[in-house]
Order: structure tokens, then C-alpha cells, then sequence
């Protein structure tokens, strides 16, 4: 689905050039679960950001069946990304304001969806990863799990080609991150939704169809 090829990434910093990526190279399939593990600093996150066009690589390309998604214009790369792909971030970036269902329909309502159809499918979603009885709750009256999980149904909204999530339990305890990386696991294969997961927890990792590991910009 996804074709990654020699790509760099490089930041300016105090006049000198910072390099991030060195030459990725990288295909993923559709429908699967692919963890991305390495130390801080590796390029895990940057890797991420490009795939999901929130960032622009220095050289190289990423294409999605074919299509060079940096010959998109900017509007373009902006459709795409908010119907193909869904994030799910560290921390879970709800609106303290707006209910669990409310925060579920933000990207829809953003595309101007029907609201109708929107709230429907969002139960649906929510009563999925098991929030039924949370529509209603703020995420101040929602656990820590809880308002991942409200995330995660955001990112599904679209019905997205691609989830990319980046240290998605990295602020739960043991016992939460493992109920929610056993979530995706389960939408992954109920839904067929490809799943690109960055985290440090090997336990986790291993789940996956396939481990990454990266070094210093690459993948070793």
C-alpha cells in the first residue's frame, strides 16, 4: 500500500544541518501491524510525521498505490491526510470541553459530514472499543485508557486506509497499555485497518506482524 524510498530528513539547527532519516527505504502492506521500536532520537516519530504528510521529507518519496503524495498540492496532501490516514498521538490531544462522542465526531464535523450520519457511525465506533456507557463524559471524568481509547475512535472515524500512532501507551500503566495495544490488535484485523505503531515496549513489539528497529536514521 505504502512505498518509502530513500528518504532523508535533515533540520537546520545553531547553522549546522541535524540528520534525522538516511536513506529509509520501506514497504507496508495492506492490513498490516507494523511496530517501530529504537532509542530515543532514532527518527521513530520523524518517520511517522512524513508517512502522514505532517512533515516533508528532504529527499526521497512516499507513495500510496503509486501516487507520489509530495506532488500533491498542499490542499491535496491535506484532503488525503484527513481521510486516509488517522493518528493516535502520546497523549491523547481531546478537547476538555466536548464529551467523549464529541470529540469522536471532531474530524468529520470538520469535513462537513452530515451530523447526523457522524453521531451514528461515532457510537458505533465508541461502543466498539468499549466507551458505550462513556459517550456523555468529559475527558476530565474519563481514565487515563479511557481517553486513549476516545482517540483511537477519532483516528477510525474517517474509516482510514492508515492509522499511524506514536507511543499510543506510552502514559498508561502496564496493564492499560497492553489493553489498549490488544485494541488495535483486534481493529486491525476485524476492520483490516493498517496499524504503524511507534513504542518502546518490547512486550508489545512483539505482537506485531513485523518489528522495525531503527538506528541513527535508519532502519537496521
Amino acid at each position: 500500500m505504502i512505498t518509502v524510498t530513500d528518504l532523508h530528513k535533515s533540520f537546520p539547527m545553531g547553522g549546522r544541518s541535524l540528520t534525522v532519516l538516511r536513506g529509509i527505504n520501506l514497504t507496508i502492506a495492506r492490513g498490516e501491524l507494523i511496530a517501530v521500536v529504537g532509542a530515543s532520537g532514532a527518527g521513530k516519530s520523524t518517520l511517522l510525521h512524513i508517512i502522514g504528510l505532517l512533515d516533508r521529507p528532504t529527499k526521497g518519496t512516499v507513495r500510496f498505490e503509486e501516487q507520489d503524495l509530495f506532488q500533491l498540492s498542499e490542499s491535496a496532501q491535506a484532503e488525503f491526510r484527513n481521510r486516509r490516514i488517522g493518528f493516535v498521538f502520546q497523549f491523547h490531544h481531546l478537547l476538555p470541553e466536548f464529551t467523549a462522542l464529541e470529540n469522536a465526531c471532531m474530524p468529520a464535523l470538520i469535513q462537513r459530514r452530515q451530523p447526523e450520519e457522524i453521531e451514528r457511525e461515532a457510537v458505533a465506533i465508541l461502543n466498539e472499543v468499549g466507551l458505550g456507557q462513556r459517550l456523555h463524559h468529559k475527558p476530565g471524568e474519563l481514565s487515563g485508557g479511557e481517553q486513549q481509547r476516545v482517540a483511537v475512535a477519532r483516528a477510525l472515524l474517517q474509516k482510514p486506509d492508515l492509522v499511524l500512532a506514536d507511543e499510543p501507551t506510552g502514559n498508561l500503566d502496564t496493564h492499560t497499555g497492553e489493553a489498549l495495544f490488544a485494541l488495535m490488535r483486534e481493529l486491525n484485523k476485524a476492520r483490516g485497518t493498517t496499524f504503524v505503531i511507534v513504542t518502546h515496549n518490547d512486550k508489545l513489539s512483539a505482537q506485531a506482524d513485523r518489528i522495525l528497529h531503527m538506528q541513527d536514521g535508519q532502519i537496521v
